[in-house]
């Protein structure tokens, strides 16, 4: 009974505020969406949030709660958040430029960029010893990386014992430390001592072939990823405050990054603001994992998608690039023995950089839609066909490998706003 009330209070109160507005969603709707973030802050799941969802032009922004659950200091719109695994289709984008301009093709061996690939040992089976290997039947390529079929990726997910795994966890490969503590050249020196998983092109594998993809950008361009991305994407976008670190004048707007002790379960500091992991320029420019962006400039980066490559006077990328992104690149084979999150593969594939939705079955799942969630609690994803571009800002890690239920509701809530 007390819901319905403040249910119906917050529904009078997004009603004046959408015809002040104009934004074009039902204020009834608005208010239920508001309700369901509402009580991931009320129960203490996390101290706040920001959420933006951009329709036929429409847009509207929420942002509740706090900066850190110690802190009265409230969220703002122009709150800075850790991307974690969101930072991928950014980083895809900008390797589609490197394509567009003929500077490297998708069907290219990646050797000449980054000879400590060259001549590939493969794992016998997975949990093979590292010495137990054959020859890779050819060289990895740049559409490898795109499709995270170049066999490397995240091991854990499939042979957490194995011997592979233990030497990425001991070389502080990806996933095992957040973020590689080294520079570009010594991440590839270590990863070019470990044998591959998987033949090249035989297997979808988590995160790994983002990070390779980052340093070949950056050894194409002859910069530094971060120049790149800044000169290519951010600059053209207006995303002034994306990037791999928080400069100090911006700090008070990173808010503190949460999760749960997987020993003991208690609510524990992942990541704090100033002096945390993203106070500082990185020596690895982590582009599978290691930026920082707003809502507002992802949604000009989603907006540029949604547009075919375009946004406002600037042409990021071609109509056929977007499209041949946001397809499914993935037979049923490269799909079946990648664990990844339960069933996942029943509804989405991967596109290049990607996630895609393939079959319509949740209300929160539209078939043809793209993008991808992170670790620390954003989602951001795009749906031409509704004209649509919904985002999640939280800092809080899950629980458990899956999807967490504050971005099911929240993508529920999205489309439940759609009247027509």
């Amino acid at each position: 009974m007390q819901e319905h009330h403040l249910l119906h209070k917050e529904s009078k109160r997004i009603r004046h505020q959408v015809h002040k507005s104009n934004h074009g969603f039902s204020a009834g709707r608005l208010a239920r969406m508001q309700a369901t973030m509402r009580r991931y802050i009320d129960n203490g799941w996390a101290p706040g949030l920001v959420t933006l969802v951009h329709r036929n032009g429409q847009e509207y922004v929420d942002v509740m709660g706090s900066m850190a659950f110690d802190s009265a200091v409230p969220m703002q719109r122009n709150s800075i958040f850790r991307l974690a695994s969101m930072t991928k289709p950014i980083t895809a984008v900008a390797a589609m430029i490197l394509v567009e301009e003929c500077r490297i093709r998708l069907d290219d061996a990646v050797d000449d960029w980054l000879p400590e690939l060259k001549n590939r040992k493969v794992l016998r089976t997975i949990d093979s010893p590292l010495d137990d290997t054959v020859p890779a039947k050819r060289p990895i390529t740049v559409r490898d990386l795109f499709t995270f079929r170049s066999g490397y990726g995240e091991v854990s997910l499939l042979a957490p014992t194995s011997p592979l795994q233990k030497a990425l966890a001991e070389a502080s490969l990806p996933l095992s430390k957040w973020i590689f503590p080294g520079t570009p050249d010594e991440f590839m020196q270590r990863l070019g001592k470990l044998p591959l998983a998987f033949q090249p092109g035989e297997r979808w594998l988590y995160h790994m072939s983002a990070e390779i993809l980052g340093v070949l950008i950056s050894r194409v361009a002859g910069q530094s990823l971060g120049q790149f991305l800044r000169e290519r994407l951010f600059e053209p976008l207006g995303m002034h405050d994306t990037g791999f670190y928080v400069p100090e004048e911006k700090m008070e707007r990173l808010p503190v990054c949460y999760g749960s002790d997987m020993r003991t379960g208690k609510l524990m500091v992942l990541d704090k603001a100033a002096g945390g992991q993203m106070s500082q320029p990185p020596l690895f420019e982590a582009g599978a994992g290691g930026l920082v962006s707003t809502i507002d400039d992802m949604a000009a980066f989603g907006l540029m998608l949604l547009h075919k490559g375009a946004y406002g006077k600037e042409q990021i990328l071609s109509r056929p690039s977007v499209e041949l992104m946001t397809r499914d690149h993935l037979t049923p084979e490269q799909k079946m023995p990648s664990s990844f999150f339960e069933h996942f593969w029943d509804t989405h594939g991967w596109g290049l950089g990607l996630g895609v939705t393939t079959a319509n079955t949740d209300l929160g799942s539209a078939l043809g839609s793209f993008g991808w969630d992170g670790a620390f609690g954003t989602s951001w994803f795009v749906d031409p066909k509704e004209q649509l571009v919904g985002i999640l800002m939280i800092q809080r890690c899950p629980d458990s490998l899956n999807i967490p239920l504050i971005t099911r509701d929240f993508w529920t809530s999205v489309y439940q706003l759609i009247e027509d």
